[in-house]
């Protein structure tokens, strides 16, 4: 890992953060941003461990699975991959940080030492600050809209 960096890892938001519109696409006709997964890979080469964090209620309506997500997040090199497949409120939902907090537990993650980079300040941005991680919210997806 490079000396100068102090990030443990980066949490991506999937829908509008690395592709798609911000609706709903299902993993099989989802399609990356230009140089996102160039994107991932250099963090992955800087030692920085991706990780993946979504909301996927459609999954609780049987119209996706937490498989195919998965599946998806692996061939595009995220390290671990954390869905929230309720449609309910839950803990786990954004901007609920029980996502964030889950990976810290199972990976020893300090969460200020984190970045959080997502298109939609009232989920992505409020998690990230629940839990002290560094916000990076992008105008791609929601992000223009807010």
């Amino acid at each position: 890992m490079n000396p100068q960096v102090n990030v443990q890892a980066v949490f991506i938001d999937r829908d509008g953060t690395f592709g798609g519109t911000g609706h709903f696409i299902h993993p099989r006709d989802f399609r990356l941003y230009p140089n996102a997964q160039e994107a991932i890979m250099h963090l992955k080469r800087e030692g920085i461990m991706v990780l993946a964090f979504t909301n996927q209620y459609r999954i609780s309506r049987g119209e996706a699975s937490v498989e195919d997500f998965e599946e998806q997040f692996r061939e595009y090199g995220f390290d671990h991959s954390y869905i929230c497949p309720h449609e309910q409120e839950c803990s786990c939902r954004k901007p609920k940080p029980g996502m964030l907090l889950q990976a810290s537990e199972e990976l020893g993650l300090d969460l200020s030492k984190c970045i959080v980079i997502g298109d939609v300040g009232d989920t992505d941005m409020l998690a990230a600050h629940a839990v002290g991680a560094t916000k990076i919210m992008l105008r791609t997806g929601w992000g223009n809209l807010h």
